[in-house]
């Protein structure tokens, strides 16, 4: 059985991640008596995996978290969704997040017609809150990207916006949180000129046709009993289940392949 947290991994966060999967794992452990027993061992330690699909799409899967867009699309009833966290984002309800447009601070563009013509960068195709919110964003008023720079990474979206190399990103805010917390010079070369409406956020998912009931109440445990240092710095206040359906209403923009260019 495999398990990891990849979404918001790095460096900062993976001892704290790592303890609170070692609460989810003594939960699952108890409850999961007999399956353990029959030989499915869960792992001690949380997995780094290099390749998210074949990760998310292993059939033992025990828990990961991926992005929105892939569970209403490429994941869509290939996964079974378990519930969402809640990292109290401003101005989103419980469960939800939205992402932060930013440009260089010396950029004085803040118009959704200004970013239309400007040098977009997103980590994904994949990513909802990198491409998909920006592109439904600016769809409101008629608008869309025509140069997209793919970075692969939120944080690289934001370093080459930093350097000059694109004008424009869209950042989970998150992410974002992230950014100006632990990369401060690139955040100091930042300026945020606007949100996108909230949308659910980053689900916990499990192996296609695994009951979702046991993990359910393994999070739930889990994080509402974090050490204060480590809610302090995962920002997880809470865990909530939002209904699939909710995540599937999100419209899914359609991605211009003749005007993307992957980052060199």
């Amino acid at each position: 059985m495999t398990a990891a947290l990849p979404m918001y991994d790095r460096p900062e966060t993976a001892a704290a991640n790592q303890r609170l999967w070692n609460v989810i794992r003594g939960n699952l452990s108890e409850m999961w008596r007999d399956a353990r027993e029959r030989g499915w061992p869960l792992p001690d330690r949380l997995s780094q995996p290099e390749d998210l699909w074949s990760h998310w799409l292993d059939p033992d899967l025990t828990l990961s978290q991926s992005c929105s867009l892939p569970v209403r699309d490429r994941l869509r009833d290939r996964v079974t969704l378990v519930g969402t966290a809640d990292y109290g984002l401003p101005d989103c309800p419980p469960g939800h997040y939205n992402s932060v447009f930013v440009v260089r601070a010396d950029d004085d563009r803040e118009r959704p017609a200004d970013w239309a013509g400007m040098t977009f960068a997103s980590n994904s195709r994949n990513s909802q809150s990198g491409w998909a919110a920006a592109a439904n964003h600016l769809a409101e008023d008629g608008l869309a990207f025509t140069d997209i720079l793919l970075t692969g990474a939120h944080r690289v979206s934001a370093l080459v916006v930093a350097e000059g190399h694109a004008d424009l990103a869209c950042i989970d805010a998150q992410t974002w949180r992230m950014i100006c917390r632990w990369d401060p010079d690139t955040a100091a070369a930042l300026r945020e000129v606007g949100r996108t409406a909230p949308t659910p956020g980053l689900p916990f998912i499990t192996a296609a046709g695994r009951p979702p009931g046991d993990l359910r109440l393994a999070l739930a445990d889990a994080i509402r009993r974090m050490p204060d240092a480590d809610r302090d710095v995962l920002d997880l206040q809470d865990f909530v289940v939002i209904g699939v359906d909710s995540y599937h209403a999100v419209p899914t923009p359609h991605f211009p392949k003749a005007s993307a260019r992957k980052i060199a």
